[in-house]
This record gives structure tokens, sequence and C-alpha cells, in this order.
């Protein structure tokens, strides 16, 4: 008998057993149920308390003479000859040629920027009814290449080169204009911008000794023209020569506009002259309404609006030579008006810009702002396959995040029934994580792009569901405007995040990444070599870094 009730006893302790065992299981992998569509989205409370980065501006380091960092011309071989004896006689046939009258007091131009043989004949044609040599020429070019919004770009360079030689810039002027948020330094918009980079060669042959400001323009609103056109009039004098570079009308299926279809040489040259019309009353408004009402192809059309905003009566303008490409060429499929005019004159009285030194603060309303900005984004994206527009989210844009500024944004996934059902501590995984180094646009543009491309473009992760948006925090690096460094031991780790460049490639840290993996400089920098695809140790000879800061802030996690 007692071996008989120690049996049963053995069987009941064995079945407790694995009952308890089954109901362990059922605990750890029975599957969490998935959030309905329908739930409403949590904003997450703002995370008030920014421990991981300092948010202080960093004092600028003293200025020092400029080392010599020359920019050589894209253009050589393709848009003219690439030989300097060569280039120097097709130029000089293009002012041989040239019937221009001398005109005084030449102050500003306005030119084409197509391949010599197609525009270099009314380029010269403006250039030389001036016999003035200046100390100073601005050019204003469009950007072909680089999407830049409400802003312009200058170059961090002391020099240009082409086939004809160098051109000092004026880094002095080019540091004033630095001082406000509407010009920004964009690199990649100057390596291959021809709208400027065409015209030096010509200015090489005509003014010999310059020094040449570079400006290249994105897409900007009137009151962004007009704000760059007040600071370029308050530091130009009766020593500078500014050039806005512009083709006139693009026809023809290569450019998505035919607007008519017979006549079209006649029609051509009616909207181009409709479009002067209003450069010859320096109207910069009436020119740009009027080709918002036409949608004449005028790809200089900031650059030209930027000019006018400069002038006043009784500065003088005047038609210098016209022509189009299918003019040249003999076939209309296609074609591109070429222009060349000059405005003569005194400047108006010095307006007077208003000082705004770019700074990095944030309110803690701006930082609340823009997280609330990149959550709605993102779901409003997910929503409706369209990005919003900020009236669309009920979100406040202040002035401060309307400048030209670069960000990050980051997105981390802590999922819910790996916190409830284990009990474990909060261990947050990227989930995306996208960003712009140089500015290019308004800040809060960069955080509504980047929400997105964070969320369903980053190539490392599956594109974000709705249904996950509760499980993922939001964390934005606003970024500074990069600079270059002379070497690594200029580099502060937890301060600065880096860009290294070499052979073509190029990689990037934020100011966070490498105090979040406890590296030192060396150790940073050979990871970033190894991240830019070069071998672990490129970063030691040959390779250029630029650095930026950060202001960093999250939702609670």
């Amino acid at each position: 008998m007692n071996k008989q009730s120690k049996e049963i006893s053995r069987i009941k302790f064995l079945l407790g057993l694995v009952i308890l065992l089954l109901g362990i299981f059922a605990i750890l992998f029975w599957p969490a149920p998935t959030p309905k569509p329908s739930v409403p989205i949590k904003e997450h409370p703002i995370l008030q308390k920014e421990d991981k980065i300092e948010t202080k501006e960093i004092a600028a380091p003293e200025k020092q003479e400029p080392a010599k960092v020359t920019l050589r011309s894209s253009l050589p071989g393709r848009w003219y000859p690439a030989n300097a004896e060569t280039l120097n006689k097709q130029i000089a046939g293009f002012f041989q040629k040239a019937e221009s009258k001398s005109i005084d007091d030449v102050i500003a131009l306005i030119l084409p920027h197509a391949g010599y043989q197609f525009s270099g004949q009314t380029a010269a044609s403006g250039l030389k009814t001036t016999n003035k040599k200046y100390k100073r020429v601005v050019i204003i070019g469009p950007t072909h290449y680089v999407h830049m919004e409400e802003m312009l770009s200058v170059p961090r360079v002391t020099h240009y080169e082409t086939p004809l030689g160098q051109i000092p810039l004026d880094v002095e002027f080019i540091d004033k204009l630095l001082e406000y948020s509407v010009f920004q330094n964009m690199q990649q918009a100057h390596k291959y911008e021809h709208s400027v980079q065409i015209e030096i060669p010509l200015l090489q042959h005509s003014q010999g000794d310059f020094e040449l400001v570079p400006i290249v323009a994105g897409t900007c609103s009137l009151e962004a023209i007009n704000k760059a056109g007040t600071i370029l009039r308050s530091l130009v004098d009766d020593q500078t020569l500014v050039i806005a570079s512009s083709d006139f009308v693009h026809y023809g299926p290569n450019y998505g506009y035919m607007p008519f279809r017979k006549n079209i040489p006649e029609q051509i040259e009616e909207l181009d002259m409709g479009a002067y019309e209003y450069i010859g009353n320096l109207d910069s408004k009436g020119f740009l309404e009027y080709k918002r009402r036409t949608g004449a192809t005028i790809c200089g059309y900031v650059p030209i609006a930027i000019l006018l905003s400069m002038l006043d009566k009784p500065v003088k303008a005047e038609l210098i030579k016209y022509t189009t490409s299918g003019e040249l060429t003999g076939d209309f499929t296609n074609s591109v008006s070429y222009l060349s005019a000059a405005f003569s004159g005194s400047w108006p009285e010095k307006a007077k810009a208003k000082k705004e030194r770019q700074s990095t603060v944030l309110s803690k309303s701006d930082k609340k702002e823009l997280l609330k900005l990149a959550r709605r984004s993102l779901v409003y994206y997910l929503e409706k396959g369209r990005v919003p527009q900020p009236s669309e989210l009920d979100v406040t844009i202040s002035d401060r995040v309307k400048s030209p500024r670069a960000a990050f944004v980051t997105l981390t996934s802590v999922p819910k029934r790996y916190k409830v059902r284990l009990g474990a501590p909060e261990t947050p995984r990227l989930r995306g994580c996208i960003g712009d180094i140089f500015p290019r646009q308004p800040l809060y543009k960069s955080v509504i792009t980047n929400a997105i491309n964070a969320g369903v473009n980053d190539r490392r992760f599956p594109p974000v569901t709705k249904a996950e948006c509760n499980d993922i925090a939001i964390e934005i690096s606003a970024l500074t405007a990069p600079e270059p460094v002379a070497s690594p031991d200029d580099i502060r780790i937890g301060i600065d995040g880096v860009v290294l460049n070499k052979d073509g490639r190029s990689a990037v840290y934020l100011p966070q990444v490498a105090p979040g993996q406890g590296w030192d400089v060396n150790q940073m920098l050979t990871q970033l070599s190894l991240k830019a695809g070069l071998p672990a140790d490129a970063w030691k000879e040959g390779a250029s870094f630029l650095v930026f800061q950060a202001v960093v802030f999250g939702e609670e996690r």
C-alpha cells in the first residue's frame, strides 16, 4: 500500500509539473494581440531633458587665414575646349565678332549659360558692353543638380580654376553672406554647376584680374528673393559687377514644355520678350508672376529676380543680343533661348540688411512642434500615400524652423509584448535613420522628408507600418552647417559629427554615435573608413574631414 501511494504521489507530482511548464510556455510564446488599425496613434510626451548631447551653441574657433583650396571646373572638354590655347582663340573670336556698343557705368548683366557653341557669342556680346575693370564679380546661377529650397549657396574654397588659370574668391564677402541664414554652404551645389562656371573663362579673358563670388540659387519664394537681394545690395559697391546667369525658354519634348505647335520660332520669341518687358522695367514681382502665369521655362528666374530686386530707377536696362538654339541649328523640335542684357547707372542707396546671425538654439516649443510634425507626417504618409503640408497636420511652424538647416530623423522600436510579458528592460532597436548633412531646405521640411524616409525608405529595414507607430519613438538631430577641419586632432568626441571624404567615397557619423559606442577619435575614424568602403586606416592619409554639431531631442521611450 505504501508503495502504491508513493507511485500515485509521484505521478501527481509529474502531472503538476507538466501543467506548470505548459502554463509558462503559454505565457512566453502566446502571440500578443495585434493593434487594430482604427486605434488612434498616441502622441508621445516630449523628453525635455536632453542628456545625450549638449544643446548649447558651440563657440566658433578664432578665424585664421584660410588655406588655399581650389575648385577645378568640371566643364573643360565638354562645355568648352579643354586646351587653353584653343579656348582663348575661341573666346577671342566671340569678342571680335560681337557688335555690341560700349555702355558707360554697367553694374550688372544677364548672360546665358549653355555650351559655348550655342551661347558663347551671346554672352561675349553682353560682356563687351563694358570696358570697366571690376574688383569683384558676383555670379548668381540657378542650381541644376542639387535640390535646394529657400536658400542660396556659396562655396568654402579660395580659388576657382579653368584652363585659363586660377581666380581668387572674395572670401571676406562670402563670409559676410554666411552671416545670414538664406546663404548657406552646400558644397555639392558648386562642384558641377555649369550656370556659374561657364561664365568664368569669358570673364578671365575680358576682365583679367578680379575676385569672384560664385552663388548658386535654389528655388525661392518672393520673400527669400527679396531678402537675398537686400543682403547683396548692402555689400556691393561701384567696383562690383553682378551677373545673373540664365537661359530663357526651353521648348520641346526634351523639356516637357510645348504650349504651342505652330509658328514655333515666333511664339518662343514672343514668350521671351514678354519676360524681358518686366526685366526692362526692373519689375521683379511682375517678372515672377509672368513666369508663373505662362509657365515659361526660364531656368535662372531666381537669379534674375534677385538682381531686379537689387535695382531701382534710374538704372537703365538694355537688351544686347537674343538668339535660340533652334535658330542656330535650324531645328526647333527642341530649342533653348539665349539673351544678354546690360544694366547701367549706379547701385541704389545701400539697403540695410537686418543682421540675423545663424543660431543652433531651438526653443522647447520648437522641439515639441518638430517632434509632433515628424510623427504626424509619417502617419499621414502611411495613411494617404503622399507627403503632407504642415497646414494639414495642425503644427505650428516658427520662423526659427523656417531657416535652412539639415536634420536626421531616427526611429527606434520597443515592441510592447516584449516589455510587458517578459518584464525585460526597454532595449530600443533601430527601426530607421535617414537625414541630410548639408542644409538644402528649411528645417521643418527636412524633418517632414526624413521622418517619412526613415520610416519607408531605409533599405536596412522593412517599411514601418501604421500599426507599429505606437511602439516607435522619434528622435531628431538638427545639425549645424558642416565646416572643414585641418586634421583629426580637431575633432571633439561627443560634440562633433564627422564627414570623412577620400577618393570619391564618404561616410558620416552623428555626434552621439562615438560616445554611444565608447569609441575614441582613432576608433571612430577607423569605423568611419570601413563604413565608406575604404581600408580601416584610410583616414590616416589623404582624407578630408568636415565636422558639425547637433541639437538632439526626442520623445520619451
